[in-house]
């Protein structure tokens, strides 16, 4: 279960980096009105809201750690939305500039959520 859980942490990051990296990326575009949602943000906020429930899943499963139910609840509704916009915009061409930069903010508040929140 462990071993799962690790490689599950490992995809968890990979989806965080498709998601802020493609964010990231077009920063410029952005703050010029002409972002775009790019695959790599579709496909990194899949990866994050899926991975993320199959690890707290595993985690449920072991005894091996105690999970923060209102962490993860926080967590799940910020990844939700992020979700959300990523799907409602990715054929808006070009998207919103407020749209993508909710999606660069809440994907770095995710991020804070998980490191600070103890």
């Amino acid at each position: 279960m462990e071993i799962l859980r690790i490689i599950l942490v490992i995809l968890h990051f990979v989806g965080l980096a498709m998601l802020l990296g493609g964010f990231l990326v077009q920063v410029k575009s952005i703050g010029q009105g002409k972002g775009t949602v790019v695959r790599a943000m579709i496909d990194g906020a899949l990866t994050q809201l899926i991975t993320g429930l199959l690890l707290v899943a595993t985690i449920e499963m072991g005894d091996l750690y105690d999970v923060n139910n209102w962490k993860i609840a926080v967590k799940l509704v910020i990844a939700v939305i992020i979700t959300v916009l990523v799907f409602v915009y990715r054929k808006k061409n070009p998207a919103p500039s407020w749209a993508l930069w909710a999606v660069g903010g809440l994907t770095l508040a995710n991020v804070i959520v998980a490191v600070a929140w103890r």
